[in-house]
């Protein structure tokens, strides 16, 4: 363009740099002075109001919900008329199951891995799952725990004649105060399924990646290998 043209654009462009900063909007400044407000009644400074409002208790005690009830009662008092009051992790959460007084007689398993549902509410008898710190029994009336599960067996007692073993590669497993237990597995096969052969050479093979390992990233892929070949070996009583 002719150099008047360029002139001409340039008090445009510098009008374009001089960008004005946009005030806070009045709701925000509205919800600001409603919490200074707030913060000075001091109306939820206990320790149980702040667990209540954290992830740590997604289900709230009685206790819990009456510290919820104050600090509703104090925002609704302190805050604009435009604003709703806040949510609650625990107004998401199903109620918690009554625990019964005495363990029932069954334990209540669910069974997940990403492409089926090996058990979904079954009666059982008892579960073994092969904890990281040891293989763990669970019977009716457990204390409550999360365990995470490494290369091994999870056997299944239906009854005092049938028992179903499942061979998994990790997981996590959660026992419930109601006398249920959760068992979310990354992959869980029958043990007769497994083949004694192929898993015989996988083991093989994987000793050999360790000895000819050239860095650490093969070794570590090595000794994984040889640590869910061999709980295999070991499910099929090798």
């Amino acid at each position: 363009p002719p150099r008047s043209a360029r002139r001409a654009a340039l008090p445009r462009a510098r009008d374009l740099c001089s960008v004005r900063v946009v005030p806070r909007t009045s709701a925000t400044m509205a919800l600001r002075h409603a919490a200074a407000r707030f913060a000075a009644l001091g109306a939820v400074s206990s320790t149980t109001a702040t667990r209540a409002f954290g992830t740590s208790a997604m289900r709230a005690t009685e206790a819990q919900k009456e510290s919820i009830a104050s600090f509703m009662s104090a925002f609704e008092a302190v805050k604009p008329s435009t604003m709703d009051n806040p949510s609650t992790p625990s107004a998401f959460m199903k109620p918690l199951p009554e625990v019964p007084a005495t363990p029932p007689a069954k334990l209540t398993l669910n069974f997940y891995v990403p492409h089926n549902i090996e058990f979904d509410g079954a009666e059982v008898d008892q579960v073994q799952v092969p904890a990281t710190s040891g293989d763990m029994g669970v019977l009716p009336g457990h204390v409550p725990t999360v365990v995470q599960m490494r290369p091994g067996v999870v056997a299944v007692t239906l009854n005092d004649k049938e028992v179903q073993k499942y061979f998994v590669s990790s997981g996590f497993a959660f026992v419930h105060a109601d006398s249920t237990t959760d068992i979310c597995a990354v992959e869980a096969v029958p043990v007769e399924q497994l083949d004694a052969e192929a898993v015989k050479k996988g083991l093989a093979d994987y000793q050999a990646k360790l000895v000819n390992a050239k860095d650490d990233y093969e070794k570590a892929s090595a000794q994984i290998g040889i640590e869910v070949c061999g709980a295999m070996n070991s499910a099929l009583g090798n």
